[in-house]
């Protein structure tokens, strides 16, 4: 994760942007300096798994108690000393990340079939040098820290964004992870996981204040240094031949340094006394080879903006720079003019109407009012074209439509806002062609949207603010032009409980219909043992026909839900395309306006006749009612397993049930002690369940189906 080759550029070149520092100490200093403001440390937890999953026994996973003490324990430290902490989970994948993600995956695969080799070897589980997150851990994570009474959210983007954009405006104490771009972000302290030593709170903070004077740059530059370095945006490979040129013509190579050290520093080197000289002058495809790569270039770099800050190596004409929500945006990057937007005030309406100055022309853009709907008008003045351009407001679909020209690319932009279902549909129109071009963005209410188009490569680039106190009562956010669910209202409880981490793929499926599965320890050489991603595949189509309700009448008009799975033998190339499976409800399929709004006592009969839909159970309603409410769950689930995979046997069943029942009342240090006694015979051959010659295949496929019972992919709302 991160910037190439920077962590270790950190360890070992500049060890001295390493500062050990004390969490007690920070925080007293933190209330000193904001009296009645609590410290804060926002979280990535994803950073933070490795760091709190720590028993031997990995590879079969489901420590659940000796995890949740573990947590409970990192909680208990940092409130004793009166520290809130905010935790961050990643809750979904940007399409222009997704190529990272697959390589990621492919590269996981490799991992985990060197680990089952190890066990097919050594007879034994590989030692913590091997170490592999168990499947699900995440997912539970998340409810271990609400269960704990922590404030726990999931992104709506990628996670570190709204980690840095917390941190940020919230005036935290400090982040804590373990991501490289964390150094890059112009916001709050940035702490290690890795280095934290829980019993005295101390850690490591990396400084990057200390970074750009040691590199000779300046933090305004270090998205760029991290876009030519390559990140999860830009591929390593893009600047590559750039980066060696500058290695080439570097004066002052170290030769104590490696190869990506002395690159590290001669790319800064080549920002800090080629690039700035041109700064505000000429733009960075002037400068830079950027090539058909530019908007991706561009896009980089503006992932690392945070709400409110602006680039000085964005140098843009600002004909065609728009506000939205009226927020005041600056109308040029050049550090020299700073000139923002001002802001008059319509005495009669009391809204304030931007003027929108163009440095150059000295021309305003003046604001109409439509006297029927009594709403402003914004008339935008190209200077080069002498159009004037309406951005017009529809009184009776209560739209917006903004709407700007560039006279280079003769290119009319349109944009619609609905002010009840708060959606935003950028559409690029060429004339010529008459074809429309869907535009990225990233519709959030409430956020400042600098969007402006270059001619060349024609890209709309936008500075999300996320409003993070209440992150839940956000506007209705729009992952693409058309949703897969068209009630509003639904759409944003499903995304409210997105993102304070009560549900589980529900929103990325109503919103964009696309879904992700990290891999799992599944052995690819094991044919007898079908991969969890099929085994519950038939639950999710039925999931996805409850969630997308106007596939329950006719399954086959409805749109397939992307899935983007790891298993076996899937190279990830494109996506399995799964649509959804009718199921049959007692009663007729409810409404999820029934199932999440309704309080009626009644209505619980009809979510739980629901669950047992999805597992196809609904005849054995009778038989798990009868059994202890604990249980019921678990009885669905290896129901529904030993239906569907033939080739488990009694010993499996008496496996995952003993789970259940014998380890009830234990305490966390004796399950800790608990030796593996499955295993351990298994390795001396004492067995008597396997034949001496496959109790390999046994260990391989008791431990894969415990995982399969640990990581249960399945789309899921926390019942009320």
């Amino acid at each position: 994760m991160g910037v190439r080759g920077l962590q270790g550029f950190v360890g070992s070149t500049c060890p001295h942007i390493c500062t050990v520092v004390n969490f007690k100490e920070l925080a007293e200093h933190h209330r000193s300096k904001y009296p009645g403001c609590t410290p804060t440390i926002v979280v990535d937890a994803m950073c933070c798994l490795r760091y709190w999953y720590t028993p031997d026994s990995w590879i079969c996973g489901g420590q659940w108690r000796e995890y949740f003490s573990a947590l409970r324990d990192f909680v208990k430290t940092f409130t004793a000393v009166g520290i809130k902490l905010i935790f961050f989970f990643d809750g979904m994948v940007e399409q222009d990340k997704r190529d990272e993600w697959v390589k990621r995956r492919l590269k996981n695969n490799r991992e985990i079939s060197r680990i089952f080799h190890y066990i097919k070897s050594h007879k034994e589980q590989p030692g913590r040098n091997m170490f592999f997150i168990p499947s699900g851990l995440a997912v539970f994570t998340r409810f271990a820290l609400k269960t704990l009474g922590q404030e726990t959210l999931c992104s709506l983007q990628e996670a570190d964004y709204e980690v840095a954009s917390y941190g940020l405006q919230h005036n935290c104490l400090g982040i804590l992870g373990e991501d490289t771009d964390y150094l890059i972000y112009d916001t709050c302290p940035y702490f290690s996981i890795s280095e934290l030593c829980l019993e005295s709170l101390d850690t490591i903070m990396l400084c990057r204040e200390k970074l750009c004077e040691s590199l000779g740059l300046c933090v305004a530059d270090l998205p760029l240094l991290a876009c030519l370095l390559g990140n999860d945006i830009i591929p390593e490979g893009m600047f590559e031949s750039f980066r060696y040129k500058c290695l080439s013509s570097y004066t002052s190579v170290k030769e104590n340094f490696d190869k990506k050290g002395n690159i590290i520093l001669a790319v800064s080197d080549h920002i800090s006394k080629v690039l700035h000289l041109y700064q505000g002058e000429k733009k960075l495809e002037e400068l830079l080879p950027l090539g058909p790569n530019k908007a991706l270039f561009y896009k980089g770099m503006a992932s690392y903006l945070l709400p409110g800050q602006k680039s000085p190596w964005f140098f843009q004409k600002p004909k065609n720079v728009i506000t939205l929500d009226k927020q005041v945006i600056s109308m040029s990057s050049d550090p020299e003019s700073r000139q923002e937007v001002p802001m008059c005030t319509d005495p009669e309406s009391r809204q304030e109407a931007p003027m929108c100055t163009d440095p150059e022309s000295r021309q305003e853009v003046s604001m109409c009012t439509d006297p029927e709907s009594r709403q402003e008008v914004p008339m935008c003045t190209d200077p080069e074209s002498r159009q004037e351009v309406p951005m017009c407001t529809g009184p009776e679909s209560r739209q917006e439509v903004l709407m700007w020209t560039d006279s280079e690319s003769r290119q009319e932009i349109i944009m619609y806002t609905g002010h009840e279902s708060k959606q935003e549909v950028p559409v690029c129109t060429d004339p010529i062609s008459k074809q429309e071009d869907s535009m990225c963005t990233h519709p959030e209410i409430n956020q400042k949207l600098p969007i402006a188009t270059d001619p060349e490569f024609k890209l709309i680039c936008t500075n999300p603010e996320i409003k993070q106190e209440d992150p839940a009562n956000m506007g209705l956010e729009i992952k693409q032009q058309v949703t897969m669910v068209s009630d509003t209202e639904i759409l944003k409880v499903a995304r409210a409980h997105h993102v304070q981490a009560e549900s589980y793929l529900v929103y990325n499926i109503m919103s964009s219909g696309e879904i992700e599965c990290s891999n799992t320890l599944e052995d690819e050489l094991d044919q007898a043992l079908p991969s969890q991603a099929f085994i519950y595949r038939p639950i999710r189509q039925r999931v996805y026909s409850l969630l997308l309700e106007n596939c329950q009448d006719v399954a086959s008009t409805c749109p397939a839900v992307k899935e983007w799975f790891v298993y076996p033998g899937n190279p990830l190339r494109h996506p399995d395309l799964v649509r959804p499976l009718q199921m049959t409800v007692p009663g007729g399929t409810p409404s999820l306006r029934i199932l999440w709004l309704n309080q009626e006592p009644e209505i619980q009969v009809r979510r739980l006749d629901t669950l047992l839909a999805c597992f196809n159970l609904a005849s054995s309603r009778e038989e798990l009612q009868a059994v202890e409410s604990p249980f019921q769950a678990l009885c669905c689930l290896l129901i529904y397993l030993f239906v569907q995979v033939d080739t488990l046997c009694l010993e499996d069943l008496h496996a995952f049930i003993a789970q259940a029942l014998c380890l009830q009342g234990k305490s966390t240090s004796q399950l800790v002690n608990l030796q593996e006694a499955d295993s351990m015979s298994m390795t001396s051959g004492e067995d008597t369940s396997c034949p001496p010659g496959k109790f390999i295949a046994c260990i391989s496929r008791r431990n894969q189906f415990r995982v399969c019972l640990y990581n249960v992919n399945i789309p899921y709302q926390v019942p009320k």
